[in-house]
């Protein structure tokens, strides 16, 4: 046993998709599409969104909010998680990247759990602060832009149920957010927002290595 957790090489994490992953068809075509984008590489991984399932369904969520839907894997994730009377609010201003999205939604049976708005997110999570949503969401997911963090996390979190839970993406940033070299935006707002959240007494937390970092934050009672 090492103190550290074990590095995944290529073998390894074939080994481990292979005896972990249940993949369909239908994720294999959404994933293939998405890597021939520009920006395929904002998908997040596999194993990640099988473990996002899985929280799901262990926090008996039934409402849940997404931050960046980008071609939708993430939120069939989140919606296969969900009861059939369950709602997912995904926010994303991209009508071209979300038409992939919508399309295997509706092909995986799930596009009626899905309630895309396509706005700038923190209107969004405004509006649902503003309209007495505060407090009766139990997941959020957040994948979008790196500086708007501290406000989608504000938001998010007033709109938690105690005992709810957000999921914050890419917070090792390919391992950038460790070299001091990179004083890039995103870099630099990964690092502050993650320093921010280890000191948030609000909420337990587990930043955890999978993808390109997932960290955890149960908003306490």
């Amino acid at each position: 046993m090492g103190k550290h957790t074990l590095p995944l090489d290529d073998r390894l994490y074939d080994y481990l998709l292979s005896i972990s992953l249940r993949d369909t068809e239908l994720d294999q075509a959404l994933r293939a599409e998405t890597d021939a984008l520009e920006h395929g590489r904002m998908q997040i991984a596999p194993d990640q969104g099988q473990f996002m399932t899985l929280l799901v369904r262990l926090l008996g969520a039934r409402r849940a909010l997404e931050i960046g839907t980008f071609t939708g894997y993430s939120a069939l994730a989140i919606a296969r998680g969900l009861p059939a009377d369950g709602r997912l609010i995904a926010c994303d201003i991209s009508a071209e990247w979300t038409a992939i999205a919508r399309r295997y939604w509706q092909r995986a049976g799930l596009d009626h759990l899905i309630e895309l708005r396509l706005a700038p997110a923190l209107e969004t999570l405004t509006g649902l602060l503003a309209a007495g949503e505060g407090g009766r969401f139990d997941f959020a997911f957040i994948d979008a832009d790196k500086t708007g963090l501290p406000d989608y996390y504000e938001a998010c979190l007033t709109l938690l149920r105690p005992g709810g839970l957000i999921a914050v993406d890419n917070v090792l940033w390919g391992g950038r957010v460790a070299d001091p070299a990179d004083q890039g935006d995103a870099t630099r707002a990964i690092r502050a927002f993650n320093r921010r959240l280890h000191r948030d007494e609000r909420v337990d937390l587990s930043l955890v290595p999978i993808g390109d970092g997932l960290t955890l934050a149960r908003k306490r009672a």
